[in-house]
């Protein structure tokens, strides 16, 4: 059995290259890592220029001050009103403590890059990866062969989530290794035993830091990575049974694409539907717990978001694992 199963695995990780979906998944990294590179550079130096200055006390002060001004607008939503204020006392316990955020280095930009990327750019990108698995063999008609060997249908569909597997973390090695390998070009490449600050606990839209600690920045990408591991393995297994469902692989990316967005706007509007919070697409900013940030609804939890996750991956497969050994190929 196992020696059949390496075999399927390998026949898959061959389509799955021919197709040249991970090509491209590499290229989109190395063009889209130094645009991001170079506006962070931009910002930084920018920033400095305004404040007349290059300590990073005064800015992050100004940072401080500037989110105090926004919380004065009568206009502000609750929900925003109560993230800045989160938003500043955390800041604040980092100037108290003399520690600064942002310092510069490639793991610094890695960790950044992976905390704006985890909710929308790299589910994306495990999207194009995943969303013809399945319903390529259809569009390209090797669906019957595929099925008529003399190899069990679960075989089958389980060397392709394998191999999407592989290639979902391949792609988030590859993140963090390019992220650092190119920011670092600009930034330096040390400081990756730089101190950051996590062990945040938000309850009732006041930011607890009694249980605040420091990790070495290598251990908190270790955290953080593993997290969007996570992440992009459900994103993926998800994919993977609109993959089996829909015979086209455009239909198949379009309800995908549309499940994302529609989860970054719920996310900025969740506050006023509580019952979104067990939507999968909620849930995908994992990180944010690591630093401290509000939640999108008040009482989710690193725990409570790894438990919605976990069982829309258990139900996508089940669901996908029925309909593909059930199928009827013959019309």
């Amino acid at each position: 059995m196992g020696q059949s199963m390496l075999g399927l695995v390998q026949n898959e990780t061959v389509k799955l290259l021919r197709r040249r979906r991970f090509l491209v998944v590499v290229l989109i990294l190395a063009i889209l890592i130094p645009i991001f590179t170079y506006a962070q550079y931009r910002s930084v130096i920018t920033a400095q220029e305004r404040m007349g200055t290059t300590d990073w006390r005064p800015l992050l002060t100004q940072k401080i001050v500037d989110m105090q001004n926004r919380l004065a607008s009568s206009r502000l939503p609750d929900e925003w009103r109560d993230f800045i204020k989160v938003q500043i006392q955390q800041q604040q316990y980092y100037l108290d403590h003399d520690i600064n955020p942002m310092a510069p280095g490639g793991p610094t930009f890695a960790r950044g890059f992976m905390d704006q990327a985890v909710s929308m750019f790299l589910p994306m990108i495990i999207v194009v990866l995943a969303v013809d698995l399945v319903s390529a063999e259809f569009s390209e008609g090797t669906i019957k062969l595929l099925l008529t060997r003399p190899v069990r249908r679960w075989k089958v569909l389980t060397s392709k989530y394998i191999t999407l597997l592989l290639f979902t973390s391949l792609t988030v090695l590859m993140t963090l290794l390019l992220a650092y390998a190119m920011s670092g070009v600009v930034f330096g490449y040390s400081g990756w035993t730089l101190p950051i600050l996590t062990g945040f606990e938000v309850t009732g839209g006041e930011l607890q830091t009694s249980g605040a600690f420091m990790l070495p920045q290598w251990q908190f990408l270790l955290l953080q990575y593993g997290l969007g591991w996570f992440v992009c393995v459900v994103v993926g297994t998800v994919t993977f049974m609109v993959s089996v469902l829909v015979r086209s692989a455009a239909a198949g990316m379009g309800i995908m694409m549309a499940a994302l967005i529609s989860g970054t706007i719920l996310t900025q509007m969740a506050s006023s539907w509580e019952s979104s919070k067990y939507l999968f697409v909620v849930n995908l900013q994992l990180t944010d717990y690591l630093n401290g940030t509000l939640p999108p609804i008040k009482g989710m939890t690193l725990p409570f978001s790894l438990t919605v996750l976990t069982v829309w991956a258990v139900a996508a497969l089940i669901v996908a694992y029925t309909v593909f050994i059930r199928r009827d190929v013959t019309s």
